[in-house]
């Protein structure tokens, strides 16, 4: 599991991206992707799956 931090999420889409503790990379993440709400400057837990457009987070949860 990796750490990081939700850099931004848009409600209303359903999306946003989360911004790797270790690293400068960041991973987009959906809604259904989410185990707990998440919001803007949240500290998060989550795996990485690849998807159609590179790695996406998923198993999201407030770290």
């Amino acid at each position: 599991m990796s750490k990081g931090t939700v850099k931004f999420f848009n409600d209303a889409k359903g999306f946003g991206f989360i911004k790797d503790a270790d690293s400068t990379k960041e991973y987009f993440v959906h809604i259904n992707g989410c185990k707990d709400e998440i919001q803007e400057n949240d500290e998060v837990t989550y795996d990485l799956e690849e998807g159609r457009k590179g790695l996406n987070a998923v198993n999201v949860k407030l770290a």
